[in-house]
């Protein structure tokens, strides 16, 4: 787990949620935040040309923003505030990242999404296609949940590509987080519908006693871990009849699509996301295999 966490900030709700959940981490890993609001870059229109008054006035507004999102923040947590200038609110937040050597960008769910769950906007849909650091992702609500550290982290992993850098990051943030690491398979539901039942429950028994020998043998002794296997007619349906806790972190892989190092949210993660009550975070699939930052 890295030592700093950008928290892409906007005078929003879901900004506010985005602090929430990013103050939360960074309490509980002692890492630094950095929450980054990002401007239009200086090319941003042919139509009406930059003009250094505005642009300050604008830099001052964010600036302004900036600070008061900061009162929300834990005295004990490091912070630090910063305005970036990009082409879009993504690319400003992926360079920030680079720049800081962040591990994660947190965001919010777009306006308008159920409480606690997730409704994805521009910024978080750029990120889950383009990003090559994780991004986790804070549920509607999230600035009104009164939840200190992460209780569990519960990864969804299986036997496609990036399953070990998801189980590497994951036990990474278990461990910082001082959380109890949950294994979950979603195979008996993410098979062809044309696989009968029968097939369907040895597959799912034999793939988590596959999952749960080989992951107790790559953790660490002090880190503890369950393995459940879904069950349901669907991913929806599995991901509403788990149980999660109000401390609870889900993490899963980027798509096999996605190319080497990058992010793109693949379509069980897609479907579990509309259901989750907690945050997800979603790490590329070759993080741990490629040069992960520090």
């Amino acid at each position: 787990m890295t030592g700093r966490i950008v928290v892409g900030y906007t005078a929003t709700e879901a900004g506010e949620d985005a602090v929430a959940l990013g103050a939360r981490l960074a309490a509980a890993t002692g890492a630094q935040l950095d929450l980054v609001l990002v401007l239009p870059a200086d090319d941003r229109s042919v139509i009406t040309p930059p003009d250094a008054g505005y642009d300050r006035y604008l830099q001052g507004q964010a600036e302004s923003w900036l600070a008061a999102a900061e009162e929300s923040i834990p005295d004990a947590v490091t912070r630090a505030t910063h305005v970036r200038f990009a082409d879009s609110f993504a690319e400003g937040l992926i360079g920030a990242a680079h720049e800081f050597q962040a591990g994660l960008i947190v965001v919010g769910a777009a306006n308008g999404g159920l409480r606690g769950r997730h409704r994805l906007g521009t910024v978080a849909g750029e990120l889950l296609h383009s990003s090559d650091v994780p991004v986790a992702l804070a549920p509607e609500g999230s600035r009104r949940v009164d939840v200190k550290g992460v209780s569990r982290v519960t990864v969804a992993i299986g036997t496609r590509p990036g399953a070990e850098a998801l189980l590497e990051e994951s036990v990474a943030l278990a461990v910082a987080t001082h959380a109890h690491l949950r294994l979950l398979s979603l195979v008996s539901v993410d098979l062809p519908a044309t696989v009968d039942t029968g097939v369907i429950r040895v597959a799912g028994a034999a793939h988590a006693d596959d999952v749960l020998g080989k992951a107790l043998d790559a953790l660490p002794e002090a880190v503890e871990a369950d393995v459940v296997v879904a069950r349901g007619d669907s991913v929806e349906e599995a991901v509403r009849h788990l149980s999660w806790e109000p401390g609870e972190l889900a993490v899963v892989g980027s798509s096999r699509l996605a190319q080497p190092r990058r992010l793109f949210l693949g379509s069980t993660a897609a479907k579990m996301l509309h259901e989750l009550p907690v945050p997800m975070v979603v790490v590329p699939r070759t993080r741990g295999q490629e040069g992960a930052r520090a």
